[in-house]
């Protein structure tokens, strides 16, 4: 069931900017707010992010970079 959020206190400017950039977009003051916080809500955080490559198992490749790249270059001649 949705919720309601009530944000208090939006300056003036902010408040003339969400609602200049939500009749841009076809959307009511109520709507477009809601949008971006959908937006913001769905994407994971920089830290999210971090922390997911942080327990991400170790990968130890037995590759020779220096002989891959001498391969390379030989196979070039």
């Amino acid at each position: 069931m949705p919720r309601a959020i009530q944000i208090r206190n939006v300056p003036e400017e902010i408040h003339r900017t969400l609602k200049a950039r939500a009749a841009r977009a076809g959307m009511t003051l109520s709507e477009y707010p809601l949008r971006e916080l959908d937006h913001v809500a769905t994407r994971p955080t920089v830290e999210e992010i971090l922390t997911r490559i942080r327990n991400r198992p170790r990968v130890r490749g037995n590759l020779d970079t220096a002989a891959a790249v001498r391969a390379e270059r030989e196979g070039r001649r």
